[in-house]
C-alpha cells in the first residue's frame, strides 16, 4: 500500500518536489499506462489545493479522448485546436489561463471552473496527450505551477511505456 500525507502548499517549490517524489514512488511500483495515469490523477486531485478537476486527455484518432481523471464527468472528445486542451495539444505549449471565460473557444465541461492549466505530454516528437487541471478560483495557477507540473509530466514520460495507440 502506498501512503500519502498532505503536503504544505505554502512553498510551491517544496510542494512540487514532494508531489513529484510521490509520483515517482507510485510509478516505480507500476508503470502500466492506465494504472499510472489513474494514480497520477488521484494524486493531483488529493494533494493539489483549490482544484475541482485533474486528469488526462490522450491523443487518439486525430483528436483528444478523455483518459483517467478525478472530478465531475467531462467532455469525452476534444478536437485539436479547440478549447484550452485542444490548443495546448495543437501548439505544444503550456496553456496557463487565469480566467477561462476570457479564453476564446473555451469548452465548458464544469461551469464552476474559473481557471485552468494544461500541460502537453510529448515524448520524442509525438503528442501523447495533455494533463488538464481546473480550479473554481480565477488566477489559481502561475509559472511555478507550470514548472512543477511540467516536471510531473516528465516523470510520467520517464516511467510509462506509452502504447502505440497514443503515439
Amino acid at each position: 500500500m502506498f501512503a500519502i500525507d498532505k503536503i504544505d502548499a505554502g512553498d510551491k517549490g517544496e510542494f512540487y518536489k514532494q508531489l513529484n517524489d510521490y509520483l515517482t514512488g507510485l510509478l516505480e511500483e507500476e508503470g502500466y499506462w492506465l494504472a499510472a495515469l489513474s494514480n497520477a490523477a488521484a494524486l493531483l486531485y488529493t494533494l493539489l489545493p483549490d482544484i475541482n478537476w485533474a486528469g488526462f486527455y490522450l491523443y487518439r484518432e486525430g483528436g483528444l479522448m478523455l483518459g483517467p481523471f478525478q472530478g465531475k464527468p467531462a467532455c469525452t472528445r476534444i478536437a485539436l485546436g479547440k478549447g484550452v486542451c485542444g490548443t495546448a495539444a495543437a501548439t505544444g505549449q503550456i496553456q496557463l489561463v487565469e480566467d477561462v471565460n476570457l479564453f476564446p473557444g473555451h469548452i465548458v465541461c464544469d461551469p464552476s471552473s474559473r481557471s485552468e492549466i494544461v500541460i502537453p505530454i510529448v515524448k520524442g516528437n509525438r503528442l501523447i496527450g495533455v494533463l488538464d487541471i481546473d480550479s473554481p478560483y480565477k488566477a489559481r495557477f502561475d509559472r511555478q505551477d507550470a514548472k512543477g507540473l511540467s516536471e510531473f509530466v516528465e516523470i510520467l514520460n520517464r516511467y510509462i511505456d506509452w502504447p502505440y495507440e497514443f503515439k
